[in-house]
């Protein structure tokens, strides 16, 4: 489609300017000429040129100026010439070319058209509109995935996804930033979340599932929870990589109350000694308790300690805090400000 539209604005400047003048893609292939014959042709190491060159550089009796498409330098206009004037009237056609590809994009492209509705770019009155423009099936089940990569690596998440799922017309993948990257997918009605959690698992280390949405409206809120997914998931799940909104649990509590009134809940819960004095191997002790459904026996098994070596340390921990965790009540109590704690310690300039 691209190439219609430069081909149509090139041949328009054959007469305007007596000189041969095209453009170029990233592989140095002409794609568009006003000598027709010369669309197809590659230019034998413009492609290598393009790497280290800058905006503008001349080649084989050619004037060529890069512009770009999104974050990349696709394309190139090439006029023939290498005196000033070729330069300017290649700097000039890069900048008209640029300038109609994004409209085109903004107009046409059905991947732009979708990061917009996720962003919330767009007037809910003009979705079906444009839908509509596009051919765009809207009613269908779609659902959100965010991808976040985590560690510094060479992997394109946006690649790799691209790959994956091939399929333009139902598949639409998008960069958001440097590290996150969204994949709307078109799923089968009868999916459920277990569904999403193994398409989620099967693409990238860490990554979060939206919840399956049946319209195109609504693609946008089901990004919104795939953002407070991922934020949550990083306070309270930092092992796991995968992350769904719909099993966020007591966290989604948690990480919406006011620090404020958190602090007020841990000065409530500890009256007697902070939870800074609990040790790191006490912590573990607790953990495991947890773990193992306040069960002293398997977790005195686990930690391969003997069982009263447990019950003193549970004695110990009830001294120091008024909570006895064998009680059930006790136990829920300090399950959720050790979570709180977690949630402060993430805000640190909020605590």
């Amino acid at each position: 489609m691209a190439n219609r539209v430069f081909q149509n604005v090139v041949y328009q400047m054959k007469d305007a300017v007596d000189r041969v003048v095209g453009v170029i893609d990233e592989t140095g292939t002409v794609i568009s000429c006003s000598e027709l014959g010369q669309i197809g042709e590659v230019r034998e190491g413009v492609a290598a040129v393009r790497q280290t060159a800058g905006d503008a550089f001349v080649r084989d009796g050619y004037a060529y100026h890069q512009f770009s498409n999104a974050k990349h330098n696709d394309y190139a206009v090439f006029v023939e010439g290498t005196d000033t004037t070729a330069e300017q009237f290649a700097a000039m056609l890069s900048i008209s070319l640029q300038s109609i590809k994004q409209y085109h994009d903004e107009k046409f492209d059905k991947t732009n058209f979708i990061k917009n509705v996720v962003l919330d770019n767009i007037l809910p009155g003009d979705i079906y509109a444009k839908a509509r423009e596009l051919h765009f099936v809207s009613d269908v089940q779609r659902v959100v995935l965010l991808i976040r990569v985590t560690s510094g690596n060479d992997i394109s998440a946006y690649d790799v996804v691209s790959g994956l799922f091939p399929d333009k017309q139902k598949d639409f993948v998008f960069n958001i930033s440097e590290t996150d990257t969204v994949l709307v997918k078109e799923i089968k009605p009868d999916n459920n979340t277990r569904d999403m959690e193994k398409l989620a698992a099967s693409i990238v280390d860490t990554l979060q599932g939206g919840t399956p949405i049946g319209n195109i409206k609504d693609l946008a809120s089901s990004f919104k929870e795939a953002q407070i997914a991922m934020e949550v998931g990083k306070v309270f799940d930092t092992e796991r990589q995968v992350i769904s909104y719909d099993h966020l649990g007591i966290a989604r509590l948690i990480y919406q109350l006011p620090t404020t009134l958190c602090e007020a809940f841990l000065r409530e819960v500890f009256k007697q000694e902070s939870i800074d004095s609990l040790d790191a191997e006490t912590l573990f002790t607790i953990q495991r308790f947890f773990e193992n459904n306040l069960n002293v026996s398997e977790t005195s098994r686990g930690l391969f300690v003997h069982r009263n070596t447990l019950v003193y340390r549970l004695e110990k921990i009830r001294k120091l805090t008024g909570l006895d965790l064998r009680n059930f009540d006790d136990a829920i109590v300090f399950k959720v400000a050790l979570m709180v704690k977690k949630y402060l310690s993430a805000n640190p300039a909020k605590y």
